[in-house]
Order: structure tokens, then C-alpha cells, then sequence
């Protein structure tokens, strides 16, 4: 089977996490902060802070934006439901902005008749999170200009995206955001097994996350509500939780972090190349705007089911069988049945819910080979006639 995804481990990731397994400290030790700081001086941000998911980097970044109760926050319903759940675990509630049908990305002209419609309800979202689908950037300044305008925070959730740029500059930046997060999930871009990262350029919303990530303990005298006892001392000061990074993981996030524009390049490559080979069936793929370099995390294309005589569940049930590891990334959040249960319904959002009835992610990974991408296009081209 070929995968639609797959990390690549060499010998020098070995190695680095090698030598932490033989070192003092497998955790809390120095690897974290050194993976932090090269994270931070890739994207040129001034903060990093890691974490054991980008799930868990969601959910600080909601927490260090004040997000709670009574609070709304939005995002897109084509993406993985972390990008929704975070809002809910700070007690606040979720929508969602429909889907631009062609970069799969949230829909500006939508998110903006939203917003004037919130605006008159007095029920504008304390944060937006644009999902970078597939390593893609959505548009940040025009939703920046729209957070100037009607007053709302930004979460970049670019889970997809790490290595990519957004008008030339690297997504993470947070030139046009308070926070952005990055994945470090197997199927990624890098890999740290499991493992997130929310980079910010602001001190506050930093210090906020660090302290949450770690139980809400401080050993910082300057945040203790009185004196030190002694150098054993620490303090709970807030209610946090045990979402740290492992010092194992961060040696291997440093280690691949060397090799992320090799990987990046390789994608564009294979990208560029699918989009060639793929010219002559019915299938569109995402649309790249002139302003993007999309890291590829994912290569989705739309098939025009009204040009073939199958339906998706075959065409999707064929390439499994011959080999071919295709995927679906996503199946829209509120047509879920959690989210049903919260007033959500089919029809909700149409453009979200016509690309999940044929978008198919086809395989694409760092050390693809030619011949396995001649398989999966040949494959697709004996399907679809």
C-alpha cells in the first residue's frame, strides 16, 4: 500500500534521540527549549512554546486569549475537530465560516457577510482560527484587516503548514495573528511522534501558555504570591495541565527540523508534478493563489463525478484495493453527531459539504518515488476510464 502519508526517520534522527535516551534528562531537560528557539528563529517570531499536540497548542492558545464562557469562536468545517474543540474546552461555543470551493480555505466573502450579520446580533467571535488546509494559507492580511474592523483575535491553525509561506514570508510569522499553531504528527511536515507548537510574538500570551502547560506551577519568584521558601520552592498559581513535550521528542523535532526546506522542495516537486500528469482527467486540485508556497502536507483533488460513471465510494473503494492509500481529510465537523447535538445541520454549510462529496487526498510524502506516483496516477486513470 502506498500511504497517503509517511514520516521520514534517517540516521542522524536516530542518533539525537539516541543521545537523549543516553543522557541525564529525558524529560524537562534541554532539548525543549532548544527545539523552541530554532522553531521560532525558522518562522521569525520572538516565542515558542512546545507542547505534546497540536491539539493541546489549540487549546492554550484559546485559554491565553481569555476565551470562557459566553464567549464564540469560529472556525472552518473542513478540518481536523481539534480546530473546533478547543473552543469548547474553555466552555465557550463553536460556528463555522463556509468553504472557498476552490483553495478549500474559509471563504473571505463568507467570513466577511458573517461578520456584518454578528455585528448587527452584538454576537461577534471572540477568536477566528483560519485552517492553513493542506500547508495552504488562507488569505491573513484580509482577515486581519476584518479583525481590525470588527474586533476579534486570531489563531492561525497551520497543523498542515509549517515550512510554507504566506507572501513571502514564513507561516508562523504571526505577522497577521496572535498565535500559530504547528503539528508535529507522524503524517506532517517534521515529526516529533507526537507533538505541537504555538509560537506567538507576544511576551504575555508566551509567559500564559508556559505556565498552563506545566499544571499552572511557576518557579518564578516574580509571579509568587509571597516569598520563596527556599530553591525546592514552587507555586500553583493558575489551573494547568500536563501537556509537555518530552525532551525525546524535541531531539527528534531538532533533527528534522535541519531538513524541513529538503522536504518542503520535495513536495512542491511531487505537487507540481501531479498537477501535470493529472491535467487530462476529471479531477480538479486545490487552487494555489500566486501570494502562496504551500508546504503540501496534503495533495486533495475534487473528482467530477458527473464525468464518470462510478461514485466516489467506488472510486475511493477501487484505489484502496489496488494499493493506493487515498484518504479523505475532512469530513465536514457539523454533520458529527457531537456537533449535531449542538444545533448543527446538513445544509448548515453547502460548499463544505459538496467538496466532502468528492475530495480524496492522493499520497504524497517526502521520499515518494517517481514510480509510485506513476502508480497512483495510472491507477486513477484505469478507474476513471
Amino acid at each position: 500500500m502506498i500511504p497517503y502519508g509517511k514520516q521520514s526517520i534517517d540516521q542522524n534522527d536516530i542518533d539525537s534521540v539516541v543521545k537523549v535516551l543516553k543522557s541525564d534528562f529525558l524529560t524537562q531537560g534541554p532539548m525543549v527549549p532548544l527545539f523552541e528557539g530554532a522553531i521560532a528563529e525558522k518562522v521569525g517570531v520572538n516565542h515558542a512554546v512546545a507542547v505534546n499536540s497540536a491539539t493541546s497548542a489549540l487549546h492554550l492558545a484559546c485559554l491565553a486569549l481569555n476565551v470562557g464562557k459566553g464567549d464564540i469562536v469560529w472556525t472552518s468545517p473542513i478540518t481536523f475537530v481539534a480546530s473546533a474543540n478547543c473552543a469548547l474546552y474553555c466552555d465557550a461555543s463553536i460556528d463555522f465560516i463556509d468553504i472557498d470551493p476552490k483553495t478549500f480555505n474559509i471563504c473571505l466573502i463568507k467570513l466577511e457577510k458573517k461578520l456584518q450579520k454578528a455585528e448587527l446580533d452584538k454576537k461577534i467571535p471572540k477568536v477566528v482560527i483560519p485552517v492553513h488546509l493542506c500547508g495552504t494559507s488562507c488569505d491573513m492580511e484580509a482577515i486581519y484587516q476584518l479583525s481590525k474592523r470588527f474586533g476579534f483575535h486570531i489563531i492561525e491553525d497551520a497543523s498542515h503548514a509549517i515550512g510554507g509561506y504566506y507572501q513571502g514570508i514564513p507561516i508562523g510569522s504571526c505577522k497577521y495573528s496572535d498565535i500559530t499553531i504547528f503539528s508535529f504528527h507522524p503524517v506532517k511536515i517534521i515529526t516529533t511522534a507526537e507533538g505541537g507548537m504555538a509560537v506567538t510574538a507576544c511576551s504575555d500570551l508566551a509567559d500564559k501558555m508556559i505556565l498552563l502547560r506545566n499544571h499552572g506551577i511557576t518557579r518564578d519568584t516574580e509571579q509568587m504570591t509571597h516569598e520563596s521558601d527556599g530553591p525546592w520552592y514552587y507555586q500553583q498559581i493558575s489551573l494547568g495541565f500536563n501537556y509537555r513535550m518530552t525532551d525525546i521528542q524535541a531531539a527528534l523535532g531538532l533533527s528534522q527540523l535541519s531538513r524541513l526546506d529538503e522536504f518542503v522542495e520535495d513536495r512542491n516537486k511531487l505537487a507540481t508534478r501531479y498537477k501535470i500528469m493529472l491535467d487530462s482527467l476529471p479531477v480538479s486540485p486545490q487552487y494555489i493563489q500566486k501570494y502562496n508556497y504551500s508546504s503540501f502536507h496534503l495533495y486533495v483533488i475534487r473528482i467530477e463525478l458527473n464525468k464518470t460513471h462510478l461514485t466516489y465510494r467506488e472510486i475511493f473503494e477501487r484505489l484502496r484495493a489496488k494499493g493506493i492509500g487515498v484518504n479523505v481529510h475532512y469530513i465536514p465537523i457539523h454533520t458529527q453527531p457531537f456537533y449535531k447535538t449542538k444545533g448543527f445541520k446538513k445544509g448548515d454549510f453547502p460548499s463544505a459539504e459538496a467538496y466532502y462529496e468528492n475530495a480524496m487526498s492522493l499520497p504524497i510524502f517526502h521520499y515518494m518515488s517517481q514510480e509510485q506516483q506513476n502508480k497512483v496516477v495510472k491507477t486513477l486513470q484505469d478507474i476513471l476510464g
